[in-house]
Parts: C-alpha cells; structure tokens; sequence
C-alpha cells in the first residue's frame, strides 16, 4: 500500500516546474550581472579614461580564477560530492562578494590611483572582483544544469534547459537594453552594478527557496527503487577526458560561445562605429539577441525533446553563426536596420545550438559524473570568454582604432568580425564531427529524449 501511495516529487508536474522557475531566476540575476559592463564601454573610455585593452582585460578576467586556479573544475567535484544544496548556495555567495568589489572599484571608493602589476589599479581591482563573481556564476551554472538534470531526466529535458537559458538570457537583454539608460539618469556609471548587486541579494533568496523543495525530493525519494549508482570518485575525471564525445561537445561549446559572448561585449560599441547608432540607444539592438531566445530556445529544446535530431540542429546555428559574423564584417548596409535583421538571425543561431548541446552531455556521461562533466565543459569555455575579449581589445587597439571624432575613440570592426566568423568555421567542422561520433557510438544524439514512462 505504501508503495502506491508514495511518489517522487519530481513526477509532480508543477512541483518540477516551479523548481526550475525559482533556479532560473537565480540565474538571471547572475546574467544581469554578466553582461551589464559591455554597453558602458563608451562611457568608461569617456569618464574613467579606460582604454579598449583595459575593458579586454576587464573582460578576460571573467575566466582568470576558473581557468587558472582550476576553481570551476573544483566546483564541478564539489558538487558532484556535496550536492546541489551547498554548491549553490555557496555559488551564490562568491557572486554577492565578487560583485561588491566590482562595484567599489567603478565607483571609485578603491582602486582611484597607481598601477597593479602594470595595470591600472581601479580596472584591476574590478578585474578581480568580476573574475570572483564569474566563479560564482559558473559554478551556480553546472548547479543549475545539474538541477534540472535531476528533475526532468527521461521528461521534458531539453525544453527546461531552454526554459532556463532562455530566463538566464532576459538578464543579458535587460543588461544591454537598460544599462546606459539607467547609467545616465543617475549620472553614474557605477549605478547599474548597484542594480546588480540588488538584484543578486534577491537571487540568493530565490536559491535558498529552492533548497527547501531539493530537501523534499530527496525526501520523496527515500524508500523508492531507484537504479543503483556508485558515488563519484575522484579517477572518474579520467573516465570523462578519455570520452571522444565529450570533448567533441566541450570544443563546440567554447568556440560557439567564443563568438557570441565577447562579440556581445563589443555589440554595443560596433552598433556606435559602424552603424551610427546614438549611444543612448545602442545597447537596445544587441538585446534582440536574448530577447530571441526567450522564445525560440524553449521552441528548439522541445522540437529536440519529441524529435531529436540534437546534432543536426549543432550543425545549422553553427552555418548561421559563420553567415551573421561574415555579414558585420563586410561592407554592406551600414544601417541600422540592416544590423538589426542579423542581430535577429544571431539570436536564431544562439538559440539552436545551446538548446540541443546542454541536454545532450547527459546522453553521453553518466549522471554522477554530470556535475564534473559540466564543469569540465565550463572551463573549456572560460578559456575562450577569458582569452577571446582579451584579443578583440588588443586588435581593436592595435589595428582597428581610427582618428577620434566626439572626443572619443572610432574603431574598424572588420577584422574582429572575421575572427568571430572564423571561430564559427571551425565550430562547424566540430559539430560535422559530432555528428559522425554519435553515428559509432550510438550516444541518441539524433533520438527523441522525451521518454513514454517518462510523461505525465
């Protein structure tokens, strides 16, 4: 009798639902966060005399702590041995401390004089805090991924990972349609990090929410059959590096996200130089890009979900990403609403690609090892958002810059376009050899991951 009346709270349809509701919204708060330094590049140059090499930097160091320090790996066994609970929260933490530095050196209470090895003090305190916060977010990333691995395996599994990336990516819209708004009502370019820092203190609130309903599944879990599993060890990480599908999967994720995140950081100021947008309203065609994955994400990881075909859809956004990157290299239309309609096809691109890749690592690594396998995956890409912004500022600076006009500096945006669409290229030809991986191995790659036991 027990047995019939006692269910995983995860078969609940609502129950699994509002988990990934509350869990998304954490990660917008950090997206918020991710992306609100990339419209004020202009301003930063005007009021703060920060030059295209120091906003690169500034950039790069999203990925000094996770690339360098292995902290994301870390994290990654971390919550594969502690748990989802005490991995978020401490996630979270590490994002609330990394941005209150930030948000002191922009405002100028530390960091206002000198240099830090060779670097002016304020960009290398804010530096530091940014790369503090950018462990906190990527560790609450996998947390996230792993989440919802936990609630949805064998159901709607990639329409939640669209869902989530989807609420993640109102952050980065809001990030680039309001910051400089928001930046010039209050005459400060330290105000929107403040809006952040808000925002974050609510995002921990939502998170601890959530800890409530993991100690409920957990709970609802206790007693039931569930398939035996060794708990992760430690020679395990060698069982992922030697997996060929994996590292196919974590070479398409840092070159796809190599030419979509650092571009976004520069959108802005392309949309100033080449298509002579008032700045005030520069940031508001980089936001389409998100605001297209609000809906379409959702759209492709459910077509996934009850068709499949995961690596074919890997191959499509990566064609589109070479064609978006090609067309704001060449000299064509420099209109704004010419650039509009390719921000619109980036956000397609950005949208197929994410919505197949994510849900498809749990086809090829067990789930113990998932929160490793994401981790690993994560470093692999903070490589590229480390090194990545770091060269666009330096070939800006180097090759790019033309005579000032305003008081401010006038970059050619033509050959960081084609370095872009160069990464596009070479994802492409990564996820052609995907594809033909999961044909020997039989990974399902192209299979359907909802599941008939597995619906409501």
């Amino acid at each position: 009798m027990t047995e019939q009346i006692q269910r995983k709270l995860s078969e609940s349809t609502a129950a699994r639902w509002s988990a990934l509701a509350i869990v998304a919204f954490t990660m917008l708060c950090g997206y918020f966060l991710t992306d609100v330094m990339s419209p004020l590049k202009p301003m930063l140059e005007s009021e703060l005399a920060w030059t295209s090499t120091d906003f690169g930097i500034f950039n790069s160091a999203y990925g000094w702590f996770n690339v360098f320090l292995l902290m994301l790996i870390f994290g990654g066994m971390i919550l594969d041995r502690m748990g989802v609970r005490f991995t978020g929260q401490g996630a979270c933490l590490l994002m609330l401390l990394g941005c209150s530095i930030k948000y002191a050196a922009i405002a100028g209470y530390i960091g206002t004089e000198g240099t830090i090895l060779g670097i002016k003090s304020q960009v290398f305190i804010a530096s530091s805090g940014y790369a503090l916060f950018g462990v906190g977010v990527e560790i609450a990333g996998i947390t996230v991924s792993k989440i919802i691995v936990k609630w949805f395996k064998g159901k709607e599994l990639a329409l939640a990972m669209g869902l989530e990336m989807a609420t993640a990516r109102i952050g980065t819209m809001l990030a680039m349609a309001v910051t400089i708004p928001f930046a010039s009502y209050f005459d400060s370019v330290s105000a929107p990090i403040l809006l952040c820092l808000i925002m974050l203190c609510i995002g921990f609130i939502s998170f601890f929410l959530y800890t409530i309903m993991d100690k409920k599944l957990d709970a609802s879990a206790q007693g039931m059959e569930e398939e035996a599993e060794e708990p992760f060890r430690v020679s395990d990480i060698m069982l992922i590096i030697k997996n060929k599908g994996f590292w196919l999967i974590a070479l398409l994720c840092v070159l796809f996200y190599s030419a979509v995140f650092p571009f976004l950081k520069y959108a802005t100021d392309l949309m100033i130089n080449k298509y002579n947008v008032d700045p005030q309203l520069a940031g508001y065609i980089p936001s389409l890009l998100p605001l297209g994955t609000l809906f379409l994400t959702p759209f492709f990881g459910n077509l996934y979900d009850r068709k499949g075909k995961g690596a074919s859809i890997m191959i499509i956004g990566a064609i589109m990403l070479i064609g978006v990157h090609i067309l704001f290299a060449l000299p064509l239309l420099n209109a704004w609403w010419f650039a509009t309609v390719i921000m619109i096809i980036l956000g397609i691109a950005f949208s197929l690609v994410p919505s197949a890749m994510w849900p498809s690592v749990p086809k090829i690594i067990p789930e113990k090892q998932l929160g490793t396998a994401y981790a690993l995956i994560f470093w692999v890409q903070n490589i590229g958002l480390s090194l990545v912004p770091l060269l666009i500022g330096w070939v800006l600076d180097s090759y790019c810059k033309l005579d000032n006009t305003n008081g401010g500096p006038a970059y050619d945006y033509t050959l960081p376009m084609f370095i872009f669409a160069c990464f596009g290229i070479v994802a492409l030809l990564i996820a052609v050899l995907l594809k033909r991986e999961d044909h020997i191995k039989g990974y399902g790659l192209e299979l359907p991951n909802i599941k008939e036991e597995g619906r409501n």
